[in-house]
Parts: C-alpha cells; structure tokens; sequence
C-alpha cells in the first residue's frame, strides 16, 4: 500500500526514464525537386517539313527580279542574232579565227558564242541576284523574325533558299544556250559546230559538248553562289550583298590579268572559268575543268560553312 510520500516521489523506472521508450521520428526529409521536364514539340510539328521548297520556289518565281532576269537572258540571242545581221555578219582576223568568227556557221556554232560572251559577267549577274538578294530581302522587308518564329529553324531556312536560289542560277545559266541554239537554228540551220581549230564537231556530238560546257559554267560560278548567300546573310541590303559579290569577281578576273603574279593566279577562280572551252576541243580535255571545278567547290563549301554558323548565332531583328 502506497503512502502519500511515495505518491509525491517520481517513477524514475518508467519507459521514458530508462531510455527503452520508442524514439523521436526524425522529420521527413523533403522530396528532391523534380527535374523540368523536357520540352516537347506540339503535335503535328516537323522541323524538316517547314518551308518547304515548293513554296519557296513559288515565292522566289513570282518576284519581279526573276522575271526581268529570265527575259534578259532570253533577250541575247535576239541581240547578237540582229547585230550580224546588220553587220553583215562577224569581221575577224583573217590569218587566225576565232570562236566568235563562227557564229554564223550553225545554231551550235551561234548557242558557243552566246555562251562564250556571257560567261565572263553576264552569267554573274543572275546567280548574285539570286542568292545574294534571298535572305537580304526578308531582313529588308522586315520578315525575317516572322519567318523564324514561325517557327523555322534557322538551318531548314537558309537551307530552302539556298537551294531554290542554287536551282534558279542553274536555270539561268541553262536557259541562255537553249535559246541561242533554238534561235541560232532557225536563222542558220542545223549543223556541225565547226571549230576555230579546224574540223568540226558533229550536231549531237556537239549539243552533248555544249551542255558539259553549260554545267561546268555553273559549277565554276558556285563560289560566287557562296560568296553572296554568305553575304547575304550579313547584311540586311540586298544590293550590297549582290554588288559585293559581282564587285569581288570583277576584281578576280583583273587579277586574272595581271600576268605579273604568275602562277599565284592559278589560286582566283576568275582563272579558270574559261576552261570550258576544252570541251569544244576535238579531242576532250577535262585537266582544266577538274581543277577549276576543285577550286570552286572548296571555296563554296568554306564559305557555305560561314553562312550557316554566323546565322545560326545572329541576333535577327529585323
């Protein structure tokens, strides 16, 4: 029986005194913070499928440019065909002929002098026009940052116009012998293309040599392809990028003359972009396009390079 000094005393036995009582829970430990989740395209975008070609292409064909360049380039034959006709037809150095001195021989003849004498500049023009005015225009116009936020990716849009604007160069270039030689065959008849050499080509052997001429043509004009898309988009002028690519080529072809740098000039693509005449040989010579067409195709590639990695880090803003 308990008394009430024992009542007063506490029980230090109890489970709390001993240390055998169940132990404090430690508070839980926060959940980690969940990691953002990954953004996720909306339904039904495809990066690859924006922009496409076609479109650009309708874009790019319906411009005013385009039309005013097609018709000049059509224009030439006419031209050349009514300045024999008035000048009674080409007036050569009678001791040594030359290629313009056949003109008149044979539509082939005609479609080798048309592309002999628009090569050098005229032929220039339309592929800076193309591919320096595609991405200028849009930041002169303002819709280049609508076009991005579309969204375009930056690489599927310089990649669509440069495609469209590399297929319209080569139009351009294959549009001028195709009309020269229909136009040179109707004023001179169908025939051999006779060489200033000697001998003669055959009419299909001859169309075959014109159309290796054209392409080579093209591709030896890819660096100023290069060179103006590159400008093209670094710059918001349209005009500057397009004068300043038809401006370097004219420098490169006077460097071209300077005969003082010797073998130095063998490294200017303006050097080489005659060498599709070798095509017109009566025997094929393909040492001078191979390495024209090399120089050209490294130099485009370089500067392609430029293009795409200086766009992917501009601040469009315009």
């Amino acid at each position: 029986m308990s008394t009430p000094a024992d009542r007063a005393t506490p029980d230090r036995t109890g489970p709390d005194r001993t240390g055998l009582g169940p132990e404090r829970a430690e508070p839980a430990a926060a959940p980690p913070a969940s990691a953002p989740a990954p953004r996720r395209a909306a339904d039904g975008y495809r990066p690859g499928r924006t922009l496409p070609l076609r479109v650009e292409l309708i874009r790019q064909l319906k411009r005013r440019r385009t039309l005013v360049m097609g018709a000049v380039l059509v224009a030439l034959p006419f031209v050349l065909l009514l300045a024999f006709r008035l000048g009674g037809g080409p007036r050569g150095n009678p001791d040594r002929v030359s290629l313009m001195d056949t003109a008149t021989v044979s539509g082939a003849n005609f479609a080798a002098v048309n592309l002999f004498a628009a090569a050098g500049f005229l032929l220039v023009v339309p592929v800076a026009l193309f591919c320096g005015d595609t991405v200028a225009s849009e930041a002169n116009w303002s819709s280049l940052r609508y076009l991005l936020a579309a969204p375009v990716p930056r690489a599927r849009l310089l990649w669509s116009k440069l495609v469209v604007a590399l297929g319209l160069s080569a139009a351009a270039i294959a549009l001028l012998p195709l009309t020269a030689l229909a136009v040179g065959t109707a004023a001179y008849g169908w025939g051999p293309l006779r060489l200033p050499t000697g001998g003669a080509l055959a009419a299909d052997t001859a169309v075959a040599r014109l159309a290796l001429a054209a392409a080579y043509v093209f591709v030896s004009q890819l660096v100023t392809a290069a060179l103006a898309f590159w400008l093209s988009t670094r710059t918001d002028a349209p005009l500057g990028a397009v004068g300043g690519a038809v401006g370097l080529t004219i420098i490169g072809n006077v460097l071209d003359e300077v005969t003082a740098l010797g073998d130095w000039r063998e490294l200017l693509p303006a050097h080489w972009q005659y060498a599709w005449l070798d095509a017109l040989a009566p025997r094929l010579e393909t040492a001078g396009m191979l390495q024209g067409a090399s120089l050209s195709l490294s130099c485009a590639l370089v500067l392609t390079a430029l293009a795409f990695r200086g766009f992917a880090r501009k601040d469009v803003v315009s």
